[in-house]
């Protein structure tokens, strides 16, 4: 059983109040012609692209390596786009084909329209966006810490419709190369899973087990990719309180991590994608479903070993959710994560292989 401590309560509030009250005037700055917030501090640089509201580049503050690095070839030449890690709001997945005949996009709007950002300072920021066809508002505070390569994220999202309205919120937190490559590994404490790629209603009746899923009878181990990306998407449980995800490229000597609440996110994806035989793109996806569906299929499908396949908000009524992302340098015989601590302002990263060697992370008041 792995071991956690949630995240203090007057730790949440800190970063939170930290990111909105900040009054110093920012702004956003253009970077590569894009509007982009730029937060830095003695241990770590982070930008978000205003143009989609995505987090295009988290890397050390001595100009390291920026593991979200990503962009979908089709999306070069449009203004608002998913990149690197983007949110999916109000849906992971395909619209239903109404809904696409009347416009709503892949993942939802809000990798889609324009964010403005309310207040900054050097370290911290809130922003917000309007997603115009769903009907709601995202607010998100974000805050780069001081004392490690660690950011801190709450999200707050709000129904502004006259009726309630079923929603889905997902992480799409994705890696590219320089980072990605074939020694890349995938380490996390997701537990029971589902294939994407199994027949509906049921997809969970051909379960697998992490590291494990299959490929027409065979096993795969998904801590690797190399040129083959099937099975695509592969979807998992966590164990315990908070769930962990971290990539690790040894041999360029870092990791990328992410912790969340399990009550926040229940749900963890992998997607993989590879071009011309080389790794192009991992998703490390953690949300609110566990079913890349259109909401006619999750409305027929409420739950999947007991958690949700959607969320629902009422007239007016708000949901917070919040995660952290780090960053660690990393001895080049790294061989990866066997779990991941919490407390005290600390991140405790334990290598995987009996070697008992430990990396912290300062994450900070």
């Amino acid at each position: 059983m792995m071991r956690f401590m949630q995240f203090p309560s007057r730790f949440i509030a800190r970063m939170t109040l930290a990111a909105l009250w900040a009054a110093a005037a920012h702004g956003a700055t253009v970077v590569n012609g894009r509007s982009t917030v730029v937060l830095e501090t003695p241990a770590a640089r982070l930008l978000i692209d205003l143009g989609g509201g995505s987090i295009v580049d988290f890397h050390l503050a001595e100009g390291g390596l920026n593991p979200l690095h990503w962009l979908a070839p089709n999306d070069e030449k449009v203004a608002f786009r998913p990149m690197a890690h983007f949110l999916c709001l109000d849906r992971w997945g395909p619209p239903s084909e109404a809904e696409g005949r009347n416009g709503m996009p892949y993942h939802g709007e809000a990798s889609r329209v324009q964010w403005k950002e309310t207040s900054g300072a050097r370290n911290a920021a809130a922003m917000s966006a309007y997603l115009p066809m769903a009907g709601v508002e995202i607010e998100r505070a974000v805050r780069l810490s001081e004392t490690g390569a660690v950011f801190t994220v709450s999200e707050t999202v709000t129904n502004r419709n006259k009726l309630g309205k079923i929603y889905n919120m997902v992480q799409h937190a994705t890696i590219g190369p320089p980072f990605l490559d074939e020694t890349t590994v995938v380490d996390s404490n997701a537990t029971r899973g589902l294939m994407q790629s199994s027949p509906l209603p049921n997809p969970e009746d051909i379960e697998v087990h992490w590291p494990q899923a299959l490929k027409q009878g065979r096993a795969v181990d998904l801590r690797h990719l190399t040129e083959d990306p099937e099975p695509n998407v592969v979807t998992f449980q966590l164990d315990g309180e908070m769930g962990w995800v971290i990539a690790t490229n040894a041999a360029k000597e870092l990791l990328l991590g992410y912790l969340f609440s399990t009550t926040d996110y229940p749900w963890l994806s992998f997607w993989r994608h590879v071009q011309n035989g080389k790794p192009l793109a991992r998703g490390l996806e953690f949300g609110t479903t566990g079913m890349h569906q259109p909401f006619p299929i999750l409305t027929a499908k409420l739950s999947i070993w007991g958690k949700p396949t959607f969320q629902f908000l009422d007239a007016g009524a708000s949901a917070t959710r919040r995660y952290m992302g780090f960053l660690a340098k990393v001895p080049p015989d790294f061989t990866g994560v066997a779990r991941v601590n919490y407390g005290n302002g600390t991140i405790v990263i334990e290598e995987r292989g009996g070697r008992n060697r430990q990396i912290t992370v300062a994450a900070g008041k």
